[in-house]
Formats: C-alpha cells, sequence, structure tokens
C-alpha cells in the first residue's frame, strides 16, 4: 500500500480518457474533501460546473463563437465530463481577490488529486477562450465570475499513462537562515 505521498507524486494528467465518468454522487463526495482547502474567513469563492452530453456540445458552439468559427469546436468532447472551475469572489476587507482566486485553484488541484487517487483519469485544460465572452455566457456566469478552465475527466485507458517524472525538490525548496 502506498502513502498519500507517494500517490500524488506518481499523479500524471491524462490526455487522453475513455468514455466512463464518474456519478454525480461520486463527484459530490470528492467536491465535499476538495473543498477543505485553505480558505481565509471561509469565504468559499468558487463554485464547480459539471458538463455532460449536450452542455459539452454548448460549449464546443460557445468556443467557436468566441474563435469566431463557424464550425463547432469538438474540444469539449475529449472527454465525457467536464467540470468548470469558476472563480467567485466574494466581498472582503482582509482577503484580496488574488487569494481567493488561490483558493479556487487549489480546490480545482486538489479535486484533480482526489479523481486520480479514486481512478479517473483527468487534465485541466484551459486556452485562449476561457474568460470569452460567448464562454463566460453559455456557463451562466454572473458579472463577478469567470473562469480557470475545466477539468477534463474520464475513465484511464487500459494503456494507462506513463509514469511521471521525478521532480528534484532541492531546484525549489530554498532555505533562509537567521
Amino acid at each position: 500500500m502506498t502513502d498519500l505521498v507517494d500517490r500524488v507524486a506518481a499523479r500524471r494528467s491524462s490526455s487522453k480518457v475513455t468514455d466512463e465518468a464518474p456519478s454525480h454522487d461520486e463527484l459530490l463526495r470528492l467536491v465535499a474533501a476538495a473543498g477543505r482547502v485553505a480558505d481565509h474567513s471561509g469565504l468559499e469563492p468558487w463554485r464547480l460546473i459539471e458538463l455532460r452530453g449536450r452542455a459539452r456540445e454548448r460549449l464546443g458552439r460557445a468556443l467557436a463563437d468566441a474563435a469566431g468559427d463557424d464550425k463547432s469546436s469538438s474540444k469539449p468532447l475529449r472527454a465525457p465530463l467536464l467540470i468548470a472551475i469558476v472563480v467567485s469572489p466574494r466581498e472582503s476587507k482582509k482577503v484580496p481577490a488574488w487569494e481567493q482566486e488561490a483558493t479556487a485553484s487549489g480546490v480545482a488541484h486538489m479535486l484533480n488529486l482526489l479523481l486520480a487517487d479514486s481512478g479517473w483519469g483527468s487534465m485541466w485544460r484551459t486556452g485562449s477562450f476561457v474568460r470569452s465572452e460567448p464562454v463566460h455566457r453559455m456557463h451562466a456566469l454572473s458579472d463577478h465570475e469567470y473562469l480557470l478552465g475545466w477539468l477534463y475527466v474520464g475513465g484511464v485507458p487500459e494503456a494507462g499513462t506513463r509514469a511521471a517524472t521525478p521532480l528534484d525538490p532541492a531546484r525549489f525548496l530554498e532555505t533562509v537562515d537567521d
């Protein structure tokens, strides 16, 4: 049995997934855990939107509108489930907007880790039209909200994913003495 550190270190993005996807009930459980990230003042400045079936087709049309294309984008059809990551900033004198966005990013990353640990393939995708008006409208975001991207989620192909390249932590961790 591997421990959490080993499982997190082994996580890889899955650019190709199968047509299987976690159920809504399974997602609820994972979202409840992912929402436990650091959140100054408990503002919960985030929300997630589950896109399946035709909702992915509507996103493809919104992406095409944003790009000025006549043909719908097939990108949202790469996975059976897309989870839109929405930053929903709250009024706060103590917590700046950037910190609230960091919380939303933390939820997305934690959910990505939890999906991988539950046996699902996922990849966080963005793109040049993530904050375009047609995409904003398609997700029915309020004026103060914006997207960070989508988690594309599905089953892990039998071939799996290649092993993660080990990270050299000494490149990133510095020590400051008194």
